[in-house]
């Protein structure tokens, strides 16, 4: 049986690109003046991981349960739990009482957080740019067009979950 197939099916380069992309933001972000240094420095080191994104990609402008947030995330509260914990030591995020719910708690940005995502926007639209100059404007755009249906597909299928 021949296996060659499982190095280059669509999940696994998927998945690859998926990895370079976030990786490229990091490193972007690393090398931004923008970024608050101890931040910077935290990127070069590699200590920030594509995991410190989902919280980056995922929280509300306005803040997010835990909960929602880790949903959002497609990760189990604990796992998000863990990365609000770091992005709370950095000085991202500020768990703050809900305005709806006494009982609940709601993950913020601070300001220096929304520096962070400031420079997030900047980096991923860098990667963008870079991906639309390697492989083409034409190409950039189908496969843009191809992942937000196969995305949106999946959001609305719960039995392909």
């Amino acid at each position: 049986m021949d296996g060659s197939w499982r190095l280059t099916h669509l999940g696994r380069l998927l998945g690859h690109a998926g990895r370079r992309f976030d990786q490229r933001v990091l490193n972007l972000m690393a090398d931004n003046v923008e970024v608050p240094l101890a931040l910077a420095n935290l990127a070069a080191r590699a200590q920030v991981s594509a995991a410190h994104i989902h919280v980056t990609r995922h929280l509300a402008l306005e803040g997010s349960r835990l909960t929602d947030l880790a949903q959002s995330a497609g990760i189990s509260k604990q796992a998000m739990g863990d990365l609000v914990d770091q992005c709370e030591a950095w000085g991202l995020v500020t768990r703050e009482p809900d305005p709806v719910d006494a009982r609940a708690r709601r993950v913020c940005f601070t300001p220096t957080g929304l520096a962070w995502l400031g420079a997030f926007r900047d980096a991923v639209a860098q990667a963008e740019a870079e991906f639309r100059a390697e492989v083409g404007d034409e190409v950039a755009a189908v496969v843009a067009i191809g992942l937000e249906a196969y995305a949106g597909a999946w959001s609305t299928t719960p039995s392909q979950r």
